[in-house]
């Protein structure tokens, strides 16, 4: 039951992560795509998972996750440096300081948003933590590389 809510959150907060940035124009640069891409692809992961739950459908998701954390990284990363570069046009004068507590309160590009692709990351990963489907796929995987199963 709960293993089905965390898909279920983790498939709605894929949806309407893709909605948000879709609708605020997140694609003008190359850069900008990533999490558009990421969330395209996690959905279709998602979509696959819940129809087969199988065991490489697992691990699709859980490198897909993997993938998020990354990103999401990435992203608050190059959202400070966006934020920090214009505070530091502004007044070249700040202190590095000054310019790192205007670039955090900044609205625009908002630093810790991407942050939300590390939450739904981490999701993912706790809902495939020892999910059953991994069981049956690492025995059958094992048994074959050690000449057990023929």
């Amino acid at each position: 039951m709960i293993r089905r809510g965390l898909l279920a959150v983790l498939a709605l907060g894929l949806a309407g992560t893709g909605i948000e940035l879709v609708l605020l124009e997140h694609y003008e640069t190359a850069v900008q795509f990533v999490p558009l891409v990421s969330v395209a692809l996690a959905l279709a992961v998602v979509i696959w998972h819940g129809l087969k739950g199988d065991g490489p459908s697992t691990r699709a998701l859980q490198a897909t996750m993997m993938l998020f954390l990354i990103a999401g990284t990435a992203g608050v990363g190059f959202h400070l440096r966006g934020a920090a570069e214009f505070q530091l046009e502004i007044d070249p004068s700040q202190s590095r300081w000054e310019i790192f507590k205007k670039a955090m309160r900044a609205k625009a590009p908002p630093v810790l948003a991407p942050g939300l692709m590390v939450q739904l990351g981490l999701v993912g990963l706790v809902y495939a933590y020892r999910h059953p489907a991994l069981d049956a796929s690492t025995f059958r995987s094992r048994a074959l590389s050690d000449g057990v199963m023929k």
